[in-house]
């Protein structure tokens, strides 16, 4: 458990170099306070879901570090895992720059409720995290899994990708960017892309999963898909 927790604490180290090089060099300025915020809040829920989980359930905190391509077995599965952190890098850029060159000036009211809408999606992926133990961050069925068809679960098949793309619609205006939905456009495709192809896989290998599927007819937005 200690060794998780200290984990813990260098992934937020970590986070918060890489978030500072590409937040504040295209910035080319210290002066940004949507970054600094966005900073704030992205591993302040970040870390506080990691020190959690290792502390109520860190086999769930192990899945969730098998991360990437490499631990991906399925070759679409690899291709979106590689596309992914790409498109995660693209849009901050697009978001940062804009903010840099004023193509889009947003009300500082409206970048903090692009920090709100980060904090939900995570808090959407944290009640995720508490009803399905078996959420890791690659595409594989473990011995002994179950299909999970509570909480949030009985409303959408996916809502760990709800959670993901609340807090996706969010980073664009946290940072002070119209341009950023842009790109955030463009990722929209590798993310559906993502879900059916996994849906193909727990159709295939997760019993009960098929069944599931029709009692929960949407997979990430009520009443719209």
């Amino acid at each position: 458990m200690k060794h998780l927790l200290l984990q813990t604490l260098q992934s937020l180290l970590l986070g918060v170099i890489v978030f500072a090089l590409l937040l504040f060099l295209p910035a080319w300025t210290l002066n940004y306070w949507q970054g600094w915020l966005f900073i704030v809040v992205f591993l302040g829920a970040a870390n506080a879901i990691g020190v959690y989980l290792s502390l109520n359930d860190p086999e769930l905190l192990e899945r969730r570090k098998r991360i990437g391509p490499g631990a991906e077995t399925n070759r679409a599965q690899k291709i979106i895992a590689s596309l992914i952190p790409v498109g995660a890098v693209v849009l901050l850029l697009v978001c940062v720059l804009d903010h840099r060159f004023g193509g889009s000036p947003v009300p500082a009211v409206v970048s903090l409720l692009g920090d709100a809408l980060i904090l939900l999606g995570f808090l959407i992926d944290f009640f995720v995290f508490r009803e399905n133990t078996y959420g890791a961050s690659n595409i594989q069925v473990t011995e002994g899994q179950e299909v999970i068809s509570t909480g949030l679960y009985a409303v959408v098949r996916h809502p760990m990708y709800l959670g993901v793309l609340v807090m996706m619609l969010g980073v664009p205006a946290a940072l002070g960017s119209l341009w950023g939905y842009l790109a955030l456009a463009l990722m929209l495709p590798v993310l559906i892309w993502r879900i059916l192809d996994e849906e193909k896989m727990l159709k295939r290998d997760l019993q009960g999963y098929q069944e599931y599927t029709q009692k929960v007819r949407y997979r990430l937005i009520p009443a719209l898909w």
